[in-house]
């Protein structure tokens, strides 16, 4: 089933110049994110106060920790969408039941935050002193939370765009809601708001221009996939609430590995220590939004290829990500892990190096390689809609890391967390990765691709339109879990 176009063809080419567009374009729009915020940062601070400004951020977190709370069903969407073709009579089907799905998960969220919301004594849980800003808290909280939960639905569009094709039209998107934040809460300050509107100003313009670029896309872009009731299926419904849920606890599992580091060293070797590595880890970070940025624009593209049984096409384009990953990551790893030091000192300061050494640096550094050059085989898996392999990799990476961890922070000291990462990720994950791709390559080389209704092995579902999906190995941390961003 592979051809011409798979080097030489129109379609390869246009794969080709499509994931550079998308990739530059997302990049643009990361840069345009990251700006935004280092712009109103300072103006929140001063206008707001360190109480006030300090209470938005704790919130801020905590919304932050509910990051799936759509269940996965974004990325489930992502993968179905990309191996529909051109059935644009069943992809409007599934953006419908993906709608209504995730709609009613936004509206369960809601009528939950405004229950409880009167029973929670915010003010003590956040430790506001000031009288005045602990009668704001709960209105804060409000604001916060109900933003996020009505943004879970209306996320869906960046979705649909990518599955689409419309890598640089969500970009493009994407970067005008942080545009549109940034000048809204500025405005805002400048004209004397209320602090509570100056909030709402930031919480609230990234859903309103999701809001707009939904509209202008099934109201002018693409009407025929304009989602409705009557389109809504229950069983496409139940098969995107079923690879949700696989993916929720994928990615729960997977994060619980990731994010174990600091509780152990804040546990073995202090609260102190575990300051000093986070800060670093943060710093190494950095090196996950070029992965993520990179997967995001290749999903969708690859789901497509392996729809049509075009492997060589994949392969090929799989051993240019490998190549390119390890160049960027290992080259930047290794400049940080030299310099790093300087750079943290710049950067925030008070960071001894004695506390986080050399080592430390050159065991993160490893740690971003190993992710980065493992992440376009996952993403193999991702768009070809497989997940059991990555569930045995990182259930057998969480039990083996974790007990290294604990050993080695005893016996070695805080080199050993990104040490026993790099040893379990080549015992458990790499495995994984290397098994599931060639599984992912040979079922669509044979043609036996799991068809969007079947994820893994699993018997098909009538009417359902899509197969088991996890977000990229590249989400904003590149830890293969969120595993993509």
């Amino acid at each position: 089933m592979t051809g011409a176009a798979d080097r030489t063809g129109p379609d390869g080419r246009d794969r080709d110049r499509a994931v550079r567009s998308g990739i530059a374009a997302a990049m643009a729009a990361k840069a345009t994110g990251m700006a935004a915020p280092l712009v109103i940062t300072p103006a929140c601070f001063q206008y707001l106060g360190d109480q006030r400004y300090g209470l938005w951020m704790a919130v801020t977190a905590l919304t932050g920790m509910a990051w799936f709370a759509d269940l996965g069903l974004g990325n489930g969407l992502l993968t179905r969408l990309s191996r529909l073709g051109t059935d644009v009579g069943q992809q409007a089907r599934e953006i419908s039941s993906a709608f209504a799905t995730v709609g009613t998960v936004a509206v369960a969220l809601l009528c939950g935050l405004f229950a409880i919301n009167p029973l929670v004594p915010w003010e003590r849980l956040f430790g506001v002193t000031d009288p005045h800003i602990a009668a704001e808290t709960s209105t804060v909280v409000l604001l916060s939370f109900g933003a996020f939960a009505v943004n879970i639905p209306l996320s869906l569009i960046q979705r649909i765009q990518y599955a689409d094709g419309q890598v640089v039209q969500s970009s493009v998107w994407q970067s005008a809601g942080s545009l549109a934040a940034m000048v809204a809460v500025l405005c805002a300050i400048v004209g004397g708001w209320d602090p509570l509107a100056v909030i709402a100003c930031a919480v609230l313009a990234v859903p309103a221009v999701n809001l707009v670029n939904t509209v202008v896309y099934f109201g002018v872009q693409q009407p025929a996939k304009r989602p409705g009731p009557r389109l809504v299926d229950r069983a496409t419904a139940a098969g995107l609430l079923r690879l949700g849920l696989r993916f929720f606890a994928l990615t729960v599992m997977s994060s619980i590995a990731v994010n174990v580091d600091s509780p152990l060293v804040a546990n073995i070797l202090g609260l102190a220590v575990a300051a000093h590595y986070a800060v670093v880890v943060k710093l190494f970070g950095v090196l996950s939004i070029f992965v993520g940025l990179v997967g995001m624009a290749v999903w969708p593209v690859n789901g497509a290829a392996l729809a049509r049984g075009e492997v060589a096409w994949v392969r090929r384009h799989t051993r240019r990500l490998v190549l390119l990953y390890g160049a960027v990551v290992g080259v930047a790893g290794a400049a940080l892990a030299g310099w790093g030091h300087p750079l943290i000192e710049l950067w925030v300061g008070g960071i001894d190096p004695a506390v986080v050494p050399g080592p430390v640096l050159a065991g993160l550094a490893c740690w971003s390689l190993l992710v980065a050059v493992s992440s376009p085989l996952i993403l193999v898996q991702n768009s070809a809609g497989l997940l059991r392999p990555q569930a045995v990799g990182w259930a057998a990476f969480l039990v083996l890391a974790t007990g290294l961890k604990i050993w080695g922070l005893h016996h070695l000291g805080l080199v050993a967390v990104p040490l026993a990462a790099c040893v379990a990720y080549l015992l458990t994950i790499w495995p994984a990765a290397v098994i599931g791709y060639r599984q992912a390559m040979d079922r669509a080389g044979h043609g036996a691709g799991p068809s969007p209704a079947a994820p893994d092995n699993a018997a098909p579902d009538p009417g359902a339109g899509g197969g088991t999906a996890v977000r990229p190995t590249v989400d904003g941390r590149g830890t293969g879990v969120r595993v993509g961003g």
